[in-house]
């Protein structure tokens, strides 16, 4: 169930309509870009790839109170007037991945690092509620 919740958004879009040609230069980048979600005990962590895109390229957004949204560009270097490629394999372009949060997502205290290529983004979960206690109510007589 939880990874459905996760997936809703990046299926919906898959399913309803194309992303924008102005917006995905390359559709293998957005295919490209993997993302694991954990679910931990306190958390849930978004872990993706990012080899060689510097954080400035990168963007962590909600949208809509609880679609948590991944997006960036991936650069090629720029060919010099005398580089001749046999083989382009690495994708390039913008990319983005989207995710619907959970009820028990605490969406106001979301963090994100890149370290070593990795980007991670936390969500902290917001702590079960307690079970209300019984409470005693006075039967009046008359």
């Amino acid at each position: 169930m939880a990874f459905y919740m996760f997936q809703f958004p990046e299926e919906y879009e898959k399913h309803m309509s194309q992303p924008q040609k102005t917006y995905v230069r390359d559709s293998k980048a957005m295919a490209n870009t993997a993302v694991d979600v954990k679910d931990l005990p306190n958390a849930y962590q978004f872990i993706a790839d990012m080899p060689g895109i510097k954080s400035s390229d990168v963007k962590v957004e909600l949208e809509n109170g609880n679609v948590l949204k991944i997006s960036g560009v991936r650069k090629r270097d720029d060919p010099t007037p005398d580089t001749k490629y046999l083989k382009i394999e690495r994708s390039a372009g913008e990319f983005m991945r989207k995710f619907t949060l959970p009820e028990d997502a605490n969406k106001d205290a979301i963090t994100a690092a890149c370290q070593h290529g990795i980007l991670t983004v936390t969500v902290p979960k917001v702590p079960p509620p307690e079970p209300a206690k019984p409470r005693s109510i006075e039967v009046k007589v008359g």
